[in-house]
Order: C-alpha cells, then sequence, then structure tokens
C-alpha cells in the first residue's frame, strides 16, 4: 500500500515538473486543455494547476490566469522592478490610453461609439497603434447602416495590465488616478461591465479577407 502512495506521488510531481516546463518555456499563456496533451490520459489537469499555483504563491513568480489561460509572471509586489513595462506604458499616446479604456469597458465598441463617449475624433492611427501592440482587435460588424467594424481587447491585453479577466477590471476613478483617462471626459459617463464572450447578435463575423476599418474620420 505504501509502495502505491509512493507511486502515485511521484506521478504528481512528474506531471507539476512537466507542467512546469512547459510554462516556463513558454512565451504565451497556454490553456488547459492544452497543457493536458503534455500529461497522461485523465490526468487532473485543473487540481494539478491550483497545485502548481499554490507552490508557487509567495515566490518573485507565481503561476497565474490570463483570459482563462495560465503563466508565470512576476508577483504583483514585485512589478516595480520591470522598468521597462512602465516605460513602455508610458510610451503610448494618451488618447491610445483613452482609446483602450474606453475598448475594454464598452466593448464591442465602433469607432463612432468610441468618439461619442471621448466627445473627440479618433484617427485611424490610434486603432493601429492598438492593434499593432496586440491589446485590441476587430471582432466583428455592426449591422447597421455601413456595417462598421467592432473592436474588443485581447488575451495579450489582460496579460499585459495583470488582469484575470475583464471583471478585473479598475472602476472609473482608478482609471483617472492612474493616467488612463482623462479629466476632460464627462462628469456623469459610467463605465459598464464589460461584455466578455462570443460575437452578439448584432455582429457579424470578420471575413479572412476583410479590409478593415472603413468608417469616416482621420
Amino acid at each position: 500500500m505504501r509502495d502505491e502512495v509512493d507511486e502515485g506521488a511521484e506521478v504528481v510531481e512528474r506531471q507539476l515538473r512537466i507542467l512546469e516546463a512547459i510554462l516556463f518555456a513558454s512565451a504565451e499563456p497556454l490553456a488547459a486543455d492544452a497543457l493536458a496533451e503534455y500529461l497522461d490520459r485523465g490526468a487532473p489537469i485543473a487540481e494539478r494547476l491550483d497545485l502548481l499555483r499554490e507552490r508557487y504563491a509567495g515566490r518573485g513568480v507565481n503561476l497565474v490566469q490570463r483570459g482563462g489561460k495560465w503563466a508565470f509572471r512576476t508577483a504583483e509586489d514585485l512589478r516595480y522592478l520591470l522598468q521597462r513595462e512602465q516605460q513602455e506604458t508610458r510610451s503610448i499616446p494618451r488618447a491610445a490610453l483613452e482609446t483602450l479604456s474606453i475598448i475594454a469597458y464598452h466593448q464591442p465598441a465602433t469607432r463612432a461609439e468610441i468618439e461619442e463617449v471621448r466627445g473627440v475624433a479618433t484617427g485611424k492611427g490610434t486603432i493601429d497603434l492598438l492593434m499593432e501592440a496586440g491589446w485590441i482587435r476587430m471582432r466583428g460588424r455592426r449591422r447597421t447602416p455601413g456595417r462598421p467594424v467592432t473592436y474588443g481587447t485581447t488575451d495579450a491585453f489582460l496579460d499585459h495590465f495583470g488582469l484575470e479577466s475583464l471583471s478585473d477590471l479598475p472602476g472609473l476613478e482608478e482609471l483617472k488616478g492612474a493616467g488612463l483617462l482623462s479629466g476632460q471626459l464627462p462628469p456623469t459617463m459610467q463605465m459598464p461591465l464589460p461584455f466578455d464572450g462570443a460575437l452578439r447578435e448584432d455582429e457579424d463575423p470578420i471575413e479572412p479577407d476583410d479590409a478593415g476599418d472603413d468608417e469616416g474620420g482621420e
């Protein structure tokens, strides 16, 4: 009986080491289903990931979830050491940060809807900048005249800003305090709970050869 227990413990440890190695080597967060392929058939992947997360709790590197996927990331209390990340965030123009914040909370959002919230025109260059950063994506096209493109955030957005899901987004006042929204926005503006999921009923999917945003504006 003792041998069976020891053997079971060895299997668990081996599986944890495999998960640790795969996650450490991956440049992107990985889904549990993808990780399960590296373990024995029937291995309880959720339990193994939770156990591995517990082992890394309190260390300089933690196992975290980002948009339902798993990755090793620097512990929150040590993030100030990542000067490169802070500098990258500061280098993004204010207009782009405001646009990103509005998309995050109002998604799916069209460029016209973003402009309605901000009260100023949003140039296509701003949208392109956020897409190049990998923080937003084209979700679909609204079923309205002109069929404008709808935008939403990506898993890379969650990962960059240390969010497990969109429900972890900060409140409006926190965004202003962090400099992500200017005081020029309407004082009555409220940030709704962000939508996170499949296309809505008023959206059509983006076609493979879709050229992208064709709305008016600078």
